[in-house]
């Protein structure tokens, strides 16, 4: 193998620039829904209590939070795996580069399904949003 050029490097860097920062969004975003996550089993906890101290619940109540845990833990599961896909995809252009072999086969397919999966995610967050807001306007 021989030595690499800068501008070859160069080139990697400029390729990755894109997919870290969709990187970086990805990662507020499982900020914000791991918050959600401890909100929610902050609520069942206390739902929990209410239930052991004898207070009565309407059944829905005591359901919602485990559907809702559930999304958000599926949105949680979905992003991290497009995360490790991207990865994949800027360790792949990397080597791409500097190897001058054409991996445009496996980096687009991988780009796309990560696409996918940040879509499945989103979605995922808006059922589990619309939920928490159909819970706080059933209650109130």
């Amino acid at each position: 193998m021989q030595p690499e050029s800068p501008e070859s490097l160069s080139k990697a860097i400029q390729l990755s620039v894109a997919p870290v920062f969709l990187l970086t969004g990805i990662g507020a975003l499982m900020n914000v829904i791991s918050g959600r996550l401890g909100r929610i089993v902050d609520n069942a906890r206390r739902t929990k209590e209410a239930l052991d101290a004898g207070e009565t619940l309407q059944e829905w109540q005591q359901s919602i939070y485990g559907r809702r845990m559930w999304l958000t833990i599926r949105v949680i599961e979905l992003l991290t795996a497009a995360a490790l896909l991207i990865s994949g995809v800027v360790a792949v252009m990397f080597f791409s580069v500097i190897s001058q072999i054409n991996l445009t086969p496996v980096v687009v397919p991988m780009f796309i399904t990560a696409m996918l999966l940040v879509m499945l995610a989103s979605i995922c967050f808006l059922r589990e949003v619309r939920m928490a807001s159909a819970h706080i306007n059933r209650l109130y």
